[in-house]
């Protein structure tokens, strides 16, 4: 038998117990990682140890329920991953809810324009869905939350080939869903062009 996996099943029963020894094991050795994890995602220390801090916190709050089928590590790092990435959506939408606040000030666009930009906004966010989950998951953090192809490697845990094939294959989709949008395509606008 492993004693890695006899250890992990270990610590795993002492937590589910209770032992609050065997979660500092587990925190301080997972914790720091969870940190540059959430960093590479957030890109605010402050805020990637407070999701650091909640993963942690919520695995001990749920400690007597918790069904963790593969490593603490591998449990940690999807669950900070996913509650990084939450928070990031969050903040977007935050942000589209402001500019579309300031979209009453005199200087906003035409009806038809406002028509136009929903559909095309509708159009990217549909073919973004569009792209399998591996392809939308390394689109969305070069794109959407910036990181580079490094730390998108470092934060899937897959190789730099793997994200280099994974952003050309979804803009090759993305280039094709969009296709009608492009300029030339709908006209010299990139508007629909009237049948």
């Amino acid at each position: 038998m492993d004693t890695n996996n006899a250890s992990e099943r270990d610590l795993r029963e002492r937590i589910r117990a209770g032992d609050e020894g065997a979660f500092d094991a587990v925190f301080r050795s997972h914790y720091p990682h969870l940190v540059r994890m959430a960093e590479s995602v957030v890109r605010e220390r402050a805020l990637a140890e407070e999701i650091a801090q909640d993963v942690m916190l919520e695995l001990w709050r749920r400690r007597e329920s918790l069904v963790v089928e593969q490593t603490f590590r591998a449990y940690l790092i999807r669950s900070t991953r996913n509650r990084a990435l939450n928070h990031v959506r969050h903040q977007r939408i935050v942000a589209r809810e402001a500019a579309v606040a300031a979209l009453d000030s005199p200087s906003s666009p035409s009806a038809e324009e406002e028509v136009l930009g929903v559909e095309l906004e509708r159009a990217i966010r549909d073919a973004i869905e569009g792209l399998s989950e591996n392809c939308r998951e390394v689109f969305q953090l070069s794109r959407q939350n910036g990181l580079k192809y490094a730390e998108i490697a470092s934060t899937l845990e897959i190789s730099i080939k793997t994200v280099e094939k994974r952003m050309g294959q979804a803009l090759s989709e993305l280039r094709e869903r969009l296709a009608p949008w492009m300029p030339g395509a709908r006209g010299e606008s990139g508007r629909k062009t009237p049948v």
